[in-house]
């Protein structure tokens, strides 16, 4: 009896851990930051162990003034690469305390995670091969789309009115990089994505000017970094930084660094300006979901 209690109150103990997420990081000295690996110029990996990207560098940034926050004169951060898949899931445990990838923040995510105010707007498009004479979604009848597993986009092409009467094969890739390696190798006729990942991979193929961003705009996405439920103390750390960041103009030279500008590890350029949705999103932060934006 005595050890089962005992097992109740560690496990009790291991959950009020979790939910306070700034304790979690001043009684460990560190912290683990959830990190794609293939999520465009928001968050990828250089190799060995190493990653960057518009939201890595942000929530450096974050916990940087956590790490002041909390007086502490060292922080250990960790980097722990996610998937579309386990995201939720590694943010929900504990494994990851804050998510720093290219995450939709929507009402059903909000039941399981919380999510900071929104840094990026996205606008989902479709990828080809200049080739392919592809330039909307009526033309997709027949082919095969890929996406990436874990994701909505194929949800809201389906969804789309133009896409009605237009039946296509639906073919997955574990993560982005190997979704654009299916259109890249023609096992794929078309990638269904984000916006700034189609143009992130795009920029780091061997041949650029052989895929284009085309067709119809399938919805306009509030992206943000995603964070354990129920933990306000952290949340308002979180938010009242990349607050700080929009107020200072600081978070308008890191997305000129990292969108408008040569970025490694192959020193080419993302190329996409920033849009007035994601200014006005900065201009007002909120953590409001996708629902919000569809109702405009």
């Amino acid at each position: 009896m005595k050890k089962s209690l005992l097992v109740a109150a560690a496990l009790l103990a291991a959950g009020i851990a979790q939910a306070d997420t700034l304790a979690k990081i001043k009684s460990s000295g560190a912290a683990t930051m959830g990190v794609r690996e293939s999520s465009g110029a928001l968050s990828y990996t250089l190799g060995d162990g190493k990653f960057a990207g518009f939201h890595v560098e942000i929530c450096q940034r974050v916990l940087a003034d956590v790490q002041k926050k909390l007086a502490l004169p060292k922080l250990d951060v960790k980097y722990q690469p996610v998937t579309s898949q386990n995201r939720i899931p590694l943010v929900q445990n504990g494994t990851v305390d804050i998510e720093c990838g290219s995450t939709t923040n929507n009402a059903t995510r909000q039941k399981d995670v919380s999510f900071a105010v929104t840094t990026y707007v996205e606008e989902v498009r479709i990828a080809v091969k200049a080739s392919s004479g592809i330039t909307s979604i009526a033309q997709l009848a027949g082919k095969k789309v890929a996406t990436t597993t874990g994701t909505t986009s194929v949800q809201l092409l389906r969804k789309h009115e133009r896409a009605a009467n237009v039946n296509f094969e639906e073919v997955f890739g574990k993560d982005h990089a190997d979704s654009f390696l299916l259109m890249e190798s023609g096992r794929a006729d078309a990638f269904v994505m984000d916006g700034q990942i189609l143009a992130g991979n795009i920029a780091k193929a061997k041949n650029p000017a052989d895929f284009r961003i085309v067709g119809e705009v399938l919805s306009v996405e509030p992206i943000a970094i995603m964070i354990r439920k129920d933990d306000p103390a952290f949340k308002k750390a979180v938010d009242e930084s990349i607050v700080a960041m929009m107020k200072s103009g600081e978070i308008a030279k890191l997305y000129d660094k990292w969108f408008m500008q040569p970025i490694p590890p192959s020193n080419t350029k993302v190329g996409l300006p920033l849009s007035d949705a994601t200014k006005a999103a900065w201009a007002s932060p909120n953590d409001k979901p996708v629902e919000e934006y569809a109702k405009k």
